[in-house]
């Protein structure tokens, strides 16, 4: 039996329609967000450059806070490519549009992809799209040896969220290509124009930006601060993603069972994390809420779950519960559950 099997269908329109009931953009709220937390954004990176003049340690250091910040801006830049950040749509998009060039993940691109994740997410046939690969125990015990040994890299940690997460957010969302399952039967693509247009005008932001940047204070220094500050904000994205629905007591059903709600709030988790790290994670650990109403804005996620205290016990993780999901790899359709290779 599996979690979901507890909660009747009722339960879950109900949770939807609360839920509903918090959707739609504060536009001072959100405007006092993004300026404080840009300015303080702009305050710590000045304080990285100024610390190059001391010691390195220094600048390191003072890169775990800037990249929390910059964790938070992606938040907002995530809130816009759903809607809920302003009312205005030209407002979301093209506040999307400047966050990218902070984040360097390009903004039409991962708003499209990502939406295809919410509309699929936890439905075996129609996966692929804006999600981490996952594949059950029968189609893995029917890959070949040679793609067994890939996928069993690819789904390790190091490689997955260590070295893959940096690489992907620097590298791979520089190069205009159909991202999709490679290691499932039902092979899903995003349409190369839409990738192709939106990363190479990212692309050509940043050089622009940067460019400018390093003009004013020295292509070294600005490495040394923008390149460390990327790596670890690409690791905090990198493990709050992938907790967020690779976890044990996940949900996960074919297309003729799939259910939009119940996947949504029984595959999605609760990251109860310490307040600061809330803070800087923008409410995006209170997941599963989120994937049930999409448009609520981050600032609204904690008085969603606080007005409906049973949503503070589905699928709760904390962040020492969290690392146990790292060994989990294959979805048992049997055991409803993931498990470990």
């Amino acid at each position: 039996m599996s979690t979901s099997d507890h909660y009747s269908p009722q339960f879950f329109k109900e949770i939807a329609a609360h839920c509903n009931a918090y959707k739609g953009a504060d536009k001072w709220r959100s405007i006092f967000q993004l300026t404080t937390t840009l300015g303080l954004f702009i305050m710590a990176c000045s304080l990285m450059f100024y610390s190059l003049n001391f010691s390195y340690w220094v600048t390191i250091l003072l890169t775990f806070p800037t990249a929390g910040l910059l964790a938070r801006i992606f938040i907002f830049q995530h809130d816009c490519g759903h809607g809920s950040f302003f009312v205005s749509k030209k407002a979301n998009d093209w506040t999307g549009r400047f966050l990218s060039t902070l984040t360097a993940i390009p903004y039409d691109f991962w708003r499209r992809s990502h939406n295809i994740h919410h509309s699929t997410s936890g439905n075996l046939d129609r996966c692929g799209v804006g999600d981490i690969d996952v594949i059950t125990v029968k189609e893995y015990q029917a890959l070949s040896k040679w793609k067994k040994a890939l996928y069993r890299i690819y789904r390790n940690p190091f490689v997955l969220l260590i070295v893959g997460t940096p690489l992907y957010i620097m590298l791979m969302q520089r190069i205009p290509y159909n991202q999709g399952a490679y290691f499932r039967d039902t092979y899903k693509t995003l349409s190369l124009s839409i990738t192709w247009k939106s990363t190479m005008l990212t692309n050509v932001t940043l050089i622009l930006f940067y460019g400018s940047i390093s003009l004013l204070v020295g292509i070294i220094p600005l490495v040394s601060i923008a390149l460390p500050i990327l790596i670890v904000a690409a690791w905090f994205y990198g493990w709050a993603f992938f907790v967020q629905h690779q976890f044990e007591n996940t949900h996960w059903e074919r297309n003729e069972n799939w259910s939009r709600q119940e996947a949504a709030l029984m595959g999605s988790s609760y990251f109860a994390l310490p307040k600061v790290l809330q803070w800087f994670s923008g409410n995006i650990g209170l997941h599963h809420i989120h994937h049930m109403c999409s448009t609520i804005p981050n600032y609204k996620l904690q008085e969603c779950m606080d007005a409906r205290p049973e949503l503070k016990e589905i699928n709760k993780l904390t962040l020492l519960q969290s690392l146990k999901c790292a060994r989990l790899k294959l979805w048992d359709e049997e055991k409803k559950r993931l498990v470990a290779i």
